[in-house]
């Protein structure tokens, strides 16, 4: 039996996490609901975590489930922003997110070029 919050095993008889209180369940249950690096894909990439995480935001409100993977390094600073961060989600919902992200950056193009009128 696993706790499939906190993904501690136990052995039989036992039916309840005695860590979180969350019910068990079969470990071959468990396994088929394994995250594997070859289910996710890049799908965004930008050197600001603010801009990832208003993205994974809108994605997630779009009902995709999302990753934020920063490789920033604040041990070894340098000069600008060398660091790179990743967007990833899963296979199935590439198309999906890439299509909000696409609507999100034009709008976002279309934005730019407007003088917005202080009386409005």
């Amino acid at each position: 039996m696993i706790c499939p919050n906190c993904e501690y095993e136990y052995v039989e008889g036992i039916d309840v996490c005695p860590d979180c209180g969350t019910q068990l369940i079969p470990k071959e249950e468990f396994e088929g609901n394994l995250v594997h690096p070859s289910d996710w894909i890049v799908v965004y990439t930008c050197s600001e975590y603010y801009e990832a995480e208003m993205l994974k935001t809108n994605l997630e409100s779009a009902g995709i489930e999302v990753l934020v993977l920063s490789q920033k390094d604040r041990n070894y600073p340098t000069v600008g922003n060398l660091s790179i961060v990743k967007l990833l989600v899963k296979k199935t919902d590439q198309e999906d997110a890439l299509e909000i992200i696409r609507d999100i950056n034009q709008r976002s193009q279309n934005n730019d070029g407007e003088k917005y009128d202080q009386d409005e």
